[in-house]
């Protein structure tokens, strides 16, 4: 683990944070840190990790259109679907390949409001044939509605794994897809298609990242780290940013602090809650703008990357919102402040 320090004041605190975030890691006490930025990360920001619906030009909430939520898929994602190479126990292919119905295995309460989902594959030799970092679309069609359901998910088990594949997911009032999902027993069925391919990713692409997620928009982020400190080859520095509501809504914290453990040099967890319990000592109130400046990579280094995912609020905060999947949008918000460009970012 980093090296446990006390820090007498916030500017030490901020230049040993930054000499992690720029080269390499010199140790230091996350509690001091948060410590030392508390009255920043309490003082104003915005409410964007709230699970509350967001408010559509309808004023009607729908839970459903906040990205990394299982936000309905657009027309691109839909038919777009690129082809991979033909290789043997490879299950989705893209392409032309449609929908591939796949049996719910198991069911795993997670929290109040999510579960962890297992589908089985259709032979137990079987691969999903997802790469970093990509999706899966999902369909389902109920009784009265015009239209199906379809949502993007990512999932959360290894892309090697045989014979199944796991998703995390949050249910939410009035979405569609969640609550079916919620609502499913073992070996009932669901539609699938994909891989939907996102920030295509190489071993050592980048020097370091940072990732910045709040709530369900953290399952790209995992696939992204899980896969980077897999690999022996790749060196890639890490640096987590999420933000959530309550400590219960933190998903996959078991999996990150086992990659900080086993990996203290080159990955940092930084965990800010809206609603924090007594004795909590990590980020409370929001991500702001002094707490990115303080942990993540300076904009001044050549070879770095930021990714963003969370609901629209967050990314009108944090970077400003895509145009389409295909189309980043300009950047905005916090990041653009601080002096990043529009190709240090990158927005799932």
């Amino acid at each position: 683990m980093f090296a446990r320090q006390a820090f007498r004041s916030a500017q030490p605190l901020k230049r040993s944070v930054r000499r992690y975030a720029s080269g390499a890691s010199q140790g230091g006490s996350q509690t001091a840190i948060y410590a030392g930025l508390a009255v920043a990360a309490g003082a104003g920001g915005y409410y964007y990790y709230s699970q509350r619906p967001a408010v559509g030009s309808t004023g009607k909430q729908d839970p459903s259109a906040q990205a990394g939520k299982g936000a309905p898929a657009s027309h691109e994602e839909m038919h777009n679907v690129p082809a991979q190479a033909d290789q043997q126990n490879l299950v989705f292919k893209g392409g032309d390949q449609g929908w591939i119905s796949l049996k719910l295995d198991s069911v795993e309460q997670v929290s109040h409001n999510t579960k962890r989902f297992r589908f089985s594959l259709p032979d137990k030799d079987d691969v999903s044939g997802l790469q970093i970092t990509s999706a899966l679309l999902t369909k389902y069609k109920g009784p009265g509605m015009e239209k199906p359901a379809i949502r993007p998910y990512t999932p959360v088990s290894d892309e090697d794994s045989r014979g199944f594949i796991d998703f995390v997911i949050k249910s939410y009032p009035n979405g569609p897809m969640s609550e079916h999902l919620h609502s499913m027993e073992p070996q009932q069925r669901l539609d699938f298609k994909g891989p939907i391919p996102k920030y295509p990713w190489e071993p050592n692409k980048h020097d370091h990242i940072a990732l910045i997620a709040g709530g369900t928009g953290i399952t790209p982020m995992y696939q992204l780290a899980r896969a980077i400190f897999k690999n022996p080859e790749d060196k890639t520095k890490v640096t987590l940013v999420f933000g959530n509501v309550t400590e219960e809504d933190i998903l996959l914290k078991r999996e990150f602090e086992d990659l900080e453990n086993t990996y203290p040099q080159r990955f940092r967890a930084f965990y800010v809650l809206d609603k924090p319990p007594e004795g909590w000592t990590q980020g409370s109130g929001f991500i702001t703008k002094d707490l990115l400046k303080t942990v993540i990579p300076e904009p001044k280094n050549e070879n770095i990357k930021i990714f963003v995912c969370g609901p629209p609020a967050m990314y009108n905060a944090i970077s400003g919102t895509k145009k389409s999947p295909q189309d980043q949008g300009e950047l905005e918000g916090i990041l653009k402040e601080l002096g990043y460009s529009k190709d240090q970012v990158y927005k799932f």
